[in-house]
């Protein structure tokens, strides 16, 4: 998608109406994880900010959902992960299976307890 968006909002109303819910579901897992985080758009995505950093960006594309700058994680997460792990950080989700929502919020969980131990 080569449109700008000013909003998350924005963003997420853009696409099919099958794939909103999807979007505002990792959206609200991510947020969920960090209730005190802000959205905004960077590099075209909707980007998760928590203390004045990037925590995670999403985005959704033709046939799936995906998350980015997700580092590798703990051993245990790792595994569950490695389905949908992808290159420099990526996590991609295809529409024709059922969104691992749970595993999102623990991978959103995780990167928020990252963050903490690396602000002190």
């Amino acid at each position: 998608m080569g449109e700008q968006f000013a909003t998350v909002d924005e963003y997420i109303a853009s696409f099919p109406t099958e794939v909103r819910p999807v979007l505002e579901r990792v959206r609200g897992e991510l947020r969920g994880a960090a209730p005190d985080s802000i959205e905004t758009i960077s590099y075209g995505m909707p980007t998760i900010v928590l203390d004045g950093r990037r925590l995670a960006y999403f985005a959704g594309w033709k046939r799936h959902v995906a998350l980015y700058a997700v580092p590798t994680m703990r051993v245990e997460l790792e595994r569950q992960l490695a389905p949908y792990r992808g290159d420099k950080g990526t996590l991609s989700f295809p529409y024709s299976e059922p969104v691992p929502y749970g595993l999102i919020r623990r991978v959103a969980d995780d990167l928020v307890r990252l963050r903490q131990r690396i602000s002190g």
